[in-house]
């Protein structure tokens, strides 16, 4: 008998173990810090002014008391079953302007040279599937003297 559960409990371990690299377990994405994209970098140029830093790139995650001429933005992106990926940059101010970055992300000195056109945009409506109406549906069209195809009434003084 005591072999027999020692033999059951192996094989379900085995088994346990064998299983752990389906992902029984759900894990959430864990985004921290202020989100930042190659997008909002690329508008950033020397000269701007905090103000208009701080309304590209929002405020800044952390703002030193001892150094009030930067600013740090930190992005931290941990999936659930994958890498974790980490985007960070460093904003430097004089008199109040913007005057250099560091960091993970750099601004597109290509990019800011080409010009802009506006992005297109591509609307796919789908057609309305038509569903022919109940038994219900077609004892209430016939009691209020309507069409089953008519949507609403609207009186003609209303049009």
């Amino acid at each position: 008998m005591q072999k027999l559960l020692i033999i059951i409990s192996v094989i379900a371990s085995l088994l346990l173990t064998g299983c752990s690299n389906y992902h029984l377990v759900h894990k959430i994405d864990i985004q921290q810090g202020n989100v930042i994209t190659q997008d909002e970098v690329n508008l950033l140029e020397p000269g701007m002014t905090r103000r208009q830093v701080r309304f590209i790139m929002g405020s800044p995650m952390i703002a030193d008391v001892f150094h009030q001429d930067r600013w740090d933005y930190v992005y931290l992106l941990q999936p659930g079953y994958s890498e974790p990926s980490r985007e960070r940059i460093t904003l430097f101010f004089a008199d109040d302007l913007l005057t250099g970055t560091s960091g993970t992300l750099y601004p597109d000195e290509a990019g800011r040279d080409a010009p802009s056109r506006p992005k297109q945009v591509t609307l796919v409506v789908p057609p309305e599937e038509r569903i022919p109406p109940g038994i219900l549906n077609r004892i209430w069209h016939w009691l209020t003297f309507r069409k089953a195809d008519e949507k609403n009434y609207v009186p003609e003084g209303k049009q």
